[in-house]
């Protein structure tokens, strides 16, 4: 093996109950490098790197894994992390109740002797380690709970550094992170890179890919289908796209076409909201809106707009206190005090956080997808129609593109793609006539995203009113018929489709600022 390759994965083959997860793959990453992993959800990339930090340990899979130039049979995280391979997964590892000091030397103590932590040690090496990944100004006596969503990535940076990590593996280190917080986090791999550290990550955002990496590896279907080099080959997001989809990808948002927009089905007047933690703090402040009947319409705004708490405040106020204003339906007036009430009115809500909010994930596919039509479409008096539900999660399954092998799949197993797509089953069984979709397409790959646009697309086409939540202005753009931007829990504007385009949108957002004296 070449002096310069750090890692080589020979041949490797993964199967679970039903499916190859991964089918002969190998996997070739050179020292000091940012190799990106890339391929649609479901391809194999986190199985894969799963079984090189041996979460799936030596014995569940066939194949090799060279590390340093020996044969490595990893039986656990823990002998992988010896070596000097760290993992980072999606779903962030910290403890919220603990400190900052704390959650960076979690399972990785400074102790005098056995069982005793050195706490004067653990402060000194965590202020060292924190100001490696550009936090040197962080309390490290803070909870974790206290910190946004892209502090919390660079403390698990800072995690990985304290156990001397060598090879690092990010699984969607940006998903949920904004714009600047993700430009920040792709400095920091930069300068880990001139440390020597080599770097293996997993992103669905090719144009982060195509900035920060020197290497890219597409996964499709288990199997590998190329590496390409920068400086080499073209690594353009369009030669990307091909290699994960195997096709081209020449439009990203399927046009809707002959869709009627019919009348008004909710108007929202006068909404206010406080903050649930805060009764003084008003969060909502005089928003009114409506949507028509086969119209997409956007929120669009900065993080931390108010988009997120509009939405569950409508839907049932499941967010906020001291909630006032009117909501209509089909022009009559409704009064939803609870989830029950907005779904009863036919309002549905998809949450941004698919695993938490949206799916049971020790639960089947079937189960998922009937939950919230079970009471009025799947039973009579108490008892449920079992045939009826698995014919129908079926013709839904096919009717999106599950990737499954069966509808009695535990949804736990699914990739972030087919989880998203089995929470919009969800709710399209329940036939709602209003469905909100809070970033539905979060940590999703381009194909999945297109097949999700389409399910909107056959909403509208269905006379839904569909509203759109999503960070990602081109997707609003692409998918929306109209978008009101929220900036500080106002709305900033409104604009219609001949109108939008990220100036503009960003436009409403500096003048709302500067209307208020920001």
């Amino acid at each position: 093996m070449a002096d310069d390759v750090i890692l080589s994965m020979n041949n490797i083959t993964k199967e679970f109950p039903g499916v190859r997860a991964l089918d002969n793959v190998n996997l070739v990453v050179k020292r000091g490098e940012i190799h990106a992993l890339v391929g649609e959800n479901g391809a194999g990339k986190s199985t894969l790197m799963n079984l090189l930090s041996g979460i799936y340990p030596y014995g569940t899979y066939s194949g090799e894994i060279i590390y340093n130039g020996e044969e490595c049979k990893f039986h656990n995280n823990k002998v992988s992390e010896e070596k000097g391979i760290v993992i980072i997964h999606q779903e962030l590892a910290l403890s919220p109740y603990l400190s900052v000091a704390e959650n960076i030397f979690m399972g990785n103590e400074q102790k005098v002797f056995r069982g005793v932590i050195d706490w004067d040690k653990t402060r000194v090496k965590a202020k060292e380690m924190l100001k490696k990944v550009g936090l040197e100004h962080e309390d490290i006596n803070a909870p974790v709970m206290s910190l946004g969503v892209g502090k919390q990535q660079l403390i698990e940076i800072a995690k990985a550094l304290a156990k001397k990590v060598e090879l690092l593996i990010l699984d969607e280190p940006t998903a949920s992170l904004n714009d600047e917080e993700s430009a920040h986090l792709l400095d920091i791999l930069r300068e880990l890179k001139k440390q020597g550290i080599t770097c293996i990550m997993i992103s669905h955002k090719l144009n982060e890919i195509n900035a920060i990496a020197d290497s890219i590896t597409i996964i499709r279907d288990g199997k590998t289908i190329e590496t390409l080099e920068k400086g080499i080959d073209d690594i353009s997001e369009e030669r990307i796209i091909r290699g994960m989809v195997g096709r081209e990808l020449t439009n990203r948002y399927p046009r809707r076409e002959n869709v009627a927009i019919g009348d008004v089905i909710l108007e929202v007047k006068n909404w206010n909201v406080y903050h649930p933690d805060d009764p003084d703090r008003h969060f909502i402040k005089d928003v009114n809106f409506n949507v028509r009947a086969g119209e997409v319409v956007g929120l669009a705004g900065l993080m931390g707009a108010g988009r997120t708490e509009l939405a569950m405040s409508i839907f049932g106020k499941a967010w906020g206190q001291k909630i006032t204003g009117e909501i209509y339906m089909h022009g009559k007036q409704v009064k939803i005090n609870s989830v029950k009430d907005a779904t009863d009115n036919q309002i549905a809500y998809t949450s941004e956080d698919r695993k938490t909010y949206g799916l049971v994930l020790i639960e089947d596919i079937k189960q998922n997808m009937t939950m919230a039509a079970l009471r009025q479409f799947y039973s009579k008096k108490g008892v449920v129609d079992s045939n009826k539900e698995i014919l129908d999660s079926e013709e839904y399954r096919k009717r999106i593109n599950i990737k499954t092998p069966s509808i009695n799949q535990t949804a736990g197993n699914l990739s972030g793609g087919n989880q998203q797509k089995v929470v919009l089953a969800k709710w399209m069984m329940a036939q709602p006539d209003v469905l909100i979709l809070d970033e539905p397409t979060r940590g999703i790959d381009v194909g999945a995203k297109y097949e999700i646009y389409c399910v909107i697309n056959e909403l509208a086409k269905a006379g839904k009113a569909v509203i759109v939540i999503s960070s990602e202005m081109p997707e609003i753009i692409g998918t929306c018929d109209r978008v009101y931007v929220i900036n500080d829990g106002e709305i900033a504007g409104e604009l219609k489709k001949q109108d939008m385009n990220q100036v503009n949108i960003m436009k409403c957002i500096v003048d709302h600022n500067a209307k208020r004296g920001a």
